[in-house]
């Protein structure tokens, strides 16, 4: 379906302009947002063009989905244009977190950005989250030990790329290896790339270019839906203990630096 006539309106109503104050500003007559907006006629390419860059709305947006719908919050800046980042909140209008489940967590990279499929996900509500815009993630192998394949990993959603901070962990949803969870290493400065580093030293570590990432969420913290055993909480206070050692060695050695 074709949202263009109603997302004329709408984003005309929301900037309080007129037909014919949108009309001068985008060097058309009047009588052309008219017929746009009554569906007399369809807008041509150059005006999808201008209308575009005027409101920094992805010419796909403005076609494919009923911004009337939305709000300020469901749109992040990303170079020069908005996208749209589908939210959804309660009758408080606080946020709520969508539980992304095992089995449509493959759909989620064609989804992650339509507000249906976000819609019909499971939502909870944690009071104890610091500010910000939080999904939850399903975790799969052993790659992160001690988090446990089955379990979940809430996050914030992180719109600016230099708050990512070497030696932490997030949920990263990238173009060739779908949805991730990982220790990171910010090289973007030097070389544009983020390592991804496994808890568990098994899995080798590799780099990813920054433009591969679609979205990336710093890990707010996790929920587990198994019990651990003794052997397990030993083994994971040990992991535990080395790893932060080694982060608190990273640290000093680029101090000594």
């Amino acid at each position: 379906m074709n949202y263009i006539a109603t997302n004329i309106k709408h984003l005309r109503g929301l900037k309080n302009l007129s037909q014919q104050d949108l009309a001068e500003i985008l060097n058309v007559s009047r009588s052309r947002i008219g017929s746009y907006e009554e569906k007399r006629s369809a807008p041509t390419i150059e005006f999808l063009i201008s209308l575009s860059k005027h409101f920094k709305i992805t010419i796909d947006l403005l076609l494919k989905y009923d911004l009337s719908k939305s709000n300020a919050t469901t749109f992040i800046q990303l170079n020069e244009q908005r996208i749209l980042f589908p939210i959804t909140v309660d009758d408080a209008n606080d946020d709520l977190i969508e539980i992304v489940p095992v089995k449509a967590s493959a759909g989620y990279l064609s989804g992650y950005d339509d507000p249906e499929y976000i819609e019909q996900l499971q939502k909870i509500k944690l009071p104890f989250l610091p500010t910000g815009k939080h999904r939850a993630f399903p975790i799969k192998g052993d790659s992160m030990l001690p988090m446990k394949d089955g379990s979940f990993v809430i996050g914030r959603f992180i719109e600016d790329r230099n708050e990512i901070k070497s030696g932490r962990t997030y949920v990263l949803v990238t173009i060739n290896d779908g949805m991730v969870y990982k220790r990171v290493q910010n090289n973007i400065d030097a070389n544009q790339t983020l390592t991804l580093i496994s808890d568990n030293s098994n899995y080798q570590k590799y780099s990813i270019s920054i433009n591969e990432v679609l979205e990336i969420w710093e890990f707010t913290c996790s929920i587990n839906t198994q019990e651990y055993s003794q052997e397990e909480l030993k083994i994971s206070s040990i992991l535990n203990m080395f790893n932060q050692l080694g982060i608190e060695l990273k640290a000093l050695e680029k101090s000594i630096k």
